[in-house]
């Protein structure tokens, strides 16, 4: 049994698009303004990743640019860097890191997440530990902060309920389908999915889908599917 609770208070990982299901009929009895949300949102994916330095990677390159950009930089580092592991970036160099168009933080960034892998993170082990300590664990690490975090439990361990309450594009989203005028900054946000719980990785998922549809452009960071039915 994926995603479903489990007792009361315990929730397991997302891993299939019913447990995508399940969580928008939930979070349209829990908050009923989310039904015209769903039909405007269409497909609503299951974005998972397999969990390790690939993914974070990927997501640590997404960090503050457009989809399109992030795709494009990505793109250009794995064909550069191939296999593209933690002793692969270390020994990359910097002409590498500027061919592929990561910025100096982003390549900072990389290159502490890839000592700290080398030294013995486990990047999958996060992935079956509780919300906060994961992250708490993870943005010790500098160049992972509490959105890249978040992202990475959202896609890498199916975590059912965070809310990356930082991301622009939720809280544009959010904004729209609410009647939030301006959108929500991030601790309006955190206030506000607080009441989506135990959902959130649901609602996540449900307005980056919301804002695709409306904006045109997908504003979700990047996961490589493992999308089952």
């Amino acid at each position: 049994m994926h995603g479903a609770l489990v007792g009361k208070d315990i929730m397991q990982r997302i891993a299939t698009l019913d447990d995508i299901g399940r969580g928008l009929d939930a979070l349209c009895i829990i908050d009923p303004r989310l039904a015209k949300v769903r039909d405007m949102a269409g497909e609503v994916p299951l974005r998972l990743s397999e969990p390790g330095f690939r993914s974070l990677a990927s997501i640590i390159v997404s960090q503050q640019v457009s989809r399109a950009s992030a795709d494009a930089i990505f793109g250009r580092l794995v064909g550069l860097v191939d296999p593209l592991t933690p002793q692969a970036i270390l020994a990359a160099g910097e002409d590498v890191f500027r061919e592929a168009g990561l910025s100096r933080p982003k390549q900072r960034g990389l290159l502490a997440v890839s000592q700290a892998v080398v030294d013995g993170l486990d990047l999958h082990h996060l992935c079956s530990l509780d919300a906060a300590d994961a992250i708490t664990a993870m943005t010790a690490v500098s160049g992972i902060g509490p959105w890249t975090a978040e992202v990475y439990l959202l896609f890498a361990a199916g975590h059912p309920d965070i809310f990356p309450a930082r991301d622009v594009a939720l809280q544009t989203a959010v904004g729209h389908a609410l009647g939030i005028d301006p959108r929500p900054p991030e601790k309006t946000l955190i206030r506000l999915a607080e009441s989506w719980s135990p959902w959130r990785g649901v609602a996540s998922r449900l307005f980056w889908a919301y804002y695709r549809e409306t904006r045109g452009r997908d504003g979700a960071p990047p996961s490589e599917s493992l999308e089952k039915a």
